[in-house]
């Protein structure tokens, strides 16, 4: 049988991976350089060239559409259908064995999945009947914590019995939610994973069953494996050791929500003997944007190395653009937008890319004035995100009390005790008496027609409305709003939280505050600046964004454009604090997942790729003056052109030695970057030193009252 074929379209190294014989393999896969073609060829290969059985193949990525694509370019390579071949995500395979072994598993056959909104509202639920206050115990933080013990292999069991009362309690809510899981036969996301490894654990006839079925075993993606994934897959691949793992730990990206890029790092340590096999030479990229990125991933000292190449063109420079603020940042970016749409160019080969979802709302703004459609990937435009609209309503509301809508929206969010029985009760006075919702409330009060513990948690909502109401009167717009999330407790409620999604709800209501601030009403508009407003708000939701099928510019956050490529990148807020995010800086593991951020942002980039930062930027609702990413400082200077904004203030000092991440030197022993602690002010960063000796002046950008300039002389900054 003829199988050349199979390596027509492969590079030596491509076709070194797919020819290698049966055995433990890392195919360190660059981005660009084709991984799943190197997949795809593999398993046709495995099919022809050595004449395995399909059903003897198990393939895993971590999406549906990933699986359908690779399933779809092997059968085109064979030219005949896989049939019953096991292709999917682990979640997905996990699900097809536990249905076959459910006795086996200690599940009911007709066992229900619950996604992640079901599996809080049952936190929920075992809170209330455990008679838990949300307000201690933050349903979301509980969600976290269970989720992430799961996904290390733990149960609740396994934790140990110390004296913390935190930890005994979540313990005993880990316990509570299990039985009743196990009561009611529901299966949540985590548990699909730990329930299927320790059936193969546990039983040892049916783990030589799967391991017999199932003789090959390749895995897409392979650094963004968890703990408990890579357990998984060291099971099934058994004593044959027949693993083939295709990853990159230079886009290990995901470590916030469990990924373990050490699972890559430790390979070959787990697998004596083993093959490693790089792909270095990209498809996508230029090569200066190529040299650019390989430069940045460089200063990651945890890596297994490799060197991005392309045998295409040098391309043009990149693009570093400097910004007054982040408004003017906007503005160039959109400008630039429209004079590559003047050359011809599709709205669909633009991309924006940033660090925090909160960025989106200045450059949607610009967007719409500019008349661009455009579409935020992978999430909600700014005006339509959950926390947003229930900040709007706390303003709908105290803006015009008979606002049923935004009533019912926010009189139980934050949690306050108030269920919808007495919601109910509420709608029915207001429909027999034809009246708003708050008068109903108001009426049901007055009457006493409520239960005691209902009466009381109502009356505090409204006495709650009435008093920001009362507090807003006279203030500026932005000091409004400022009010309003502190007032409301919406702010504090998504601080308890933990994770990735609580803090990116926290910058999309900090930057509330910011477009408040920006926000000019217009000439003729007459009325207050508060239903101006919440007016333009309403209005921005309902356009701009392009329908699913129209071409458009695309906005997303870096980590949903893993994956993705794009002719015009534009790689924006390249500065300390924002990009690399300030909670990551303190840590090398986290800086370092940072930079493999900026990696993966900056080779998404096909042409032409412009990187921009701001002298200003309003963050947590406070302008800031802002120090330009180290990682800017990582680039050769050869490989920019550099444009800047007329209105800088100064210099940009991205090329300081100190921005670059090293000791830079400061007064007092004090680095620039380094933690500092002020007597009145208290913690900070120090983000700029000017002069020498007593004379010397510090910037520092401090987490409660924002940047002030300090005399190093008399500061007393203490390291912190």
């Amino acid at each position: 049988m003829d199988v050349s074929h199979i390596f027509d379209d492969l590079n030596d190294a491509q076709r070194e991976a797919v020819a290698a014989p049966p055995g433990p393999m890392i195919v360190l896969a660059g981005a660009g350089s084709g991984k799943t073609r190197v997949l795809t060829h593999r398993i046709a290969w495995l099919v022809e060239g050595y004449q395995i059985s399909p059903l003897s193949i198990l393939a895993v990525t971590f999406t549906n559409k990933a699986a359908r694509e690779m399933r779809n370019r092997v059968e085109r390579l064979l030219g005949v259908p896989l049939g019953a071949m096991m292709m999917g995500t682990f979640h997905g395979l996990c699900h097809r064995i536990l249905r076959a072994h459910a006795d086996e598993a200690g599940l009911p056959k007709t066992f229900e999945i619950i996604d992640s909104d079901d599996q809080y509202r049952l936190i929920r639920r075992v809170l209330k009947d455990m008679d838990l206050d949300e307000a201690y115990w933050p349903p979301k933080q509980l969600q976290w914590a269970i989720n992430s013990h799961k996904e290390e292999g733990r149960r609740a069991s396994d934790l140990p019995e110390n004296g913390d009362f935190q930890h005994q309690t979540m313990k005993r809510v880990f316990e509570q939610y299990d039985k009743y899981c196990a009561r009611s036969g529901l299966v949540d996301f985590a548990e699909l994973l730990l329930r299927t490894l320790e059936l193969f654990k546990n039983n040892e006839v049916l783990r030589a069953q799967y391991q017999a079925r199932y003789q090959y075993v390749l895995v897409d993606e392979f650094q963004d494996t968890n703990s408990i994934q890579y357990q998984w897959l060291k099971l099934l691949a058994g004593e044959r050791r027949n693993l083939f793992a295709v990853g990159d730990d230079d886009q290990s990206i995901y470590g916030w929500r469990g990924a373990r890029v050490e699972n890559l790092l430790n390979f070959e340590r787990d697998y004596a003997g083993s093959k490693l096999i790089r792909l270095e030479q990209n498809y996508r990229s230029t090569s200066t944007i190529l040299k650019a990125a390989n430069a940045v991933i460089a200063h990651n000292s945890d890596r297994m190395g490799k060197e991005l190449w392309t045998e295409g063109d040098e391309g043009e420079a990149i693009v570093l653009y400097g910004a007054s603020n982040d408004l003017e940042e906007a503005r160039y970016v959109v400008e630039h937008i429209e004079n590559w749409l003047a050359a011809g160019n599709a709205r669909d080969s633009i991309a924006i890319l940033y660090r925090s979802n909160a960025q989106s709302r200045v450059f949607e703004e610009k967007l719409m004035q500019a008349g661009i459609p455009y579409r935020v990937y992978g999430g909600l435009r700014f005006f339509e995100r959950a926390e947003i609209k229930d900040a709007l309503a706390y303003m709908r509301l105290i803006s015009n009390l008979n606002s049923d809508a935004a009533f019912e929206r926010i009189i139980n969010q934050p949690t306050r005790g108030i269920g919808n029985k007495t919601l109910e009760m509420i709608r029915a006075q207001a429909r027999a008496q034809e009246q708003s919702l708050w008068l109903a409330a108001r009426t049901l009060i007055s009457a006493q027609s409520l239960p005691a513990r209902a009466a009381t948690a109502v009356s505090r909502f409204l006495d709650l409305i009435a008093t920001m109401q009362s507090e807003i009167e006279g203030l500026e717009l932005h000091e409004q709003a400022d009010a309003v999330l502190a007032r409301s407790g919406l702010l504090e409620h998504y601080k308890k939280e933990k994770g990735e999604r609580a803090e990116t709800r926290v910058e999309n209501l900090e930057e509330l505050i910011n477009a408040t601030r920006n926000y000019e009403t217009e000439d003729e508009d007459d009325l207050d600046p508060l239903s101006s407003f919440i007016a333009h708000a309403a209005l921005e939701a309902g356009e701009g964004q392009a329908a699913e099928w129209e071409e458009c510019v695309q906005l997303m956050s870096l980590h949903s454009a893993k994956g993705l490529e794009f002719p015009l990148v534009f790689l924006t807020g390249l500065e300390e604090g924002l990009f690399p995010h300030q909670r990551s800086i303190d840590e090398p593991g986290k800086l370092e997942e940072e930079r493999r951020l900026c990696y993966v942002g900056m080779t998404r980039a096909m042409q032409k790729l412009v990187i921009s930062y701001a002298e200003i930027r309003r963050l947590h609702g406070r302008e800031m003056y802002t120090q330009p990413s180290r990682f800017l400082a990582e680039i050769p200077p050869s490989l920019l052109h550099e444009e800047r904004s007329y209105r800088l203030h100064s210099a940009p000092s991205y090329r300081q030695p100190s921005a670059a991440g090293h000791s830079g030197s400061a007064p007092d022993g004090l680095s620039l970057g380094g933690r500092v602690k002020h007597q009145k002010f208290g913690l900070g960063t120090v983000v700029t030193v000017e002069g020498a000796g007593e004379h010397a002046r510090v910037l520092v950008n401090f987490e409660e009252v924002g940047s002030k300039w300090l005399v190093a002389a008399f500061a007393n900054l203490q390291s912190a």
